[in-house]
């Protein structure tokens, strides 16, 4: 069982009949093993936990570092939804934020959601995009260490997003990931048309390229984690051997075996085991 919060060490008192806890970040992140009733000894360290900043989770030992991770961009890796900040500049904020809001919870289909939001976009200057990138896109705490740390390690690091490849090609550059996949916004050399390149990146879209990056270099998909907050994210982070939920939308968090509420992205370094020593600052 792992433990991570900035109010772990008094929890860790709390637990101490499960086992003396394994400290991976002294007063923040913890393992606890479980030999015996596991399941009913993290229901124990959830209710003792109410009322606490505590992500707690039961994570088996088996391969637990992963060679491979699929991560969610737009409020997971960084803090905005691209979209939502270009349609601000559009004069249609409102409007395009409550779909995006409806498409991660799963309310409504994401495909015609994209291009409904996107039509809206039309004629937008391309200067635009640069500016949402240099006055709105901040990393989440934590995003670049995950993966500085994963790649000291030999893993892949894969960026997969809904959004659009003029800011995951960006995001990916300056926190090192090796690829990225998403919607190719389509514009005349100066504005934008309105409409993305077909097909659409998607749900499903994300789980094959999860699959065809772990296949074409032999990983088990049991080795392989995803991290992501919405509706799009569910089919991957079910599909990977380690699949988190970070900060999510109910759908996700739901559906996701892990569930991070509290910690930043370094809780998918803990997760996997990783002891604070060995993350690498970026």
């Amino acid at each position: 069982m792992n433990v991570i919060s900035p109010e772990a060490a008094s929890l860790a008192a709390r637990l101490e009949p499960l086992g003396a806890p394994d400290w991976l970040c002294e007063g923040y992140a913890f393992d606890i093993p479980l030999q015996t009733h596991v399941k009913a000894a993290c229901l124990f360290a959830r209710n003792a936990a109410q009322g606490m900043a505590v992500d707690i989770n039961l994570i088996p030992r088996a391969n637990r570092r992963k060679k491979l991770l699929a991560a969610d961009m737009e409020s997971t890796i960084i803090a905005c939804e691209c979209v939502d900040e270009l349609a601000a500049i559009a004069g249609v904020g409102q409007r395009v934020a409550a779909l995006t809001e409806r498409v991660m919870r799963g309310e409504i289909a994401f495909a015609p959601a994209l291009h409904e939001r996107v039509a809206l976009l039309k004629g937008l200057p391309l200067s635009a995009l640069q500016r949402v990138y240099d006055e709105r896109v901040r990393f989440n705490p934590g995003a670049k260490a995950l993966v500085a740390t994963m790649k000291a390690h030999g893993a892949m690091i894969m960026l997969l997003s809904g959004g659009f490849t003029w800011f995951t090609e960006r995001v990916a550059r300056e926190a090192g990931f090796d690829v990225n996949s998403a919607n190719v916004l389509l514009d005349d050399g100066e504005k934008l048309l309105g409409t993305v390149k077909e097909p659409v990146l998607d749900r499903e879209a994300k789980v094959q390229a999860l699959e065809s990056a772990a296949a074409a270099r032999g990983i088990p998909l049991s080795e392989t984690t995803a991290v992501g907050d919405g509706a799009n994210d569910v089919g991957m982070v079910k599909r990977a051997g380690l699949g988190v939920a970070w900060h999510a939308k109910p759908i996700l968090a739901e559906a996701a075996a892990i569930r991070i509420d509290h910690a930043d992205l370094t809780a998918l370094l803990y997760l996997q085991g990783y002891r604070r020593s060995e993350i690498v600052s970026a």
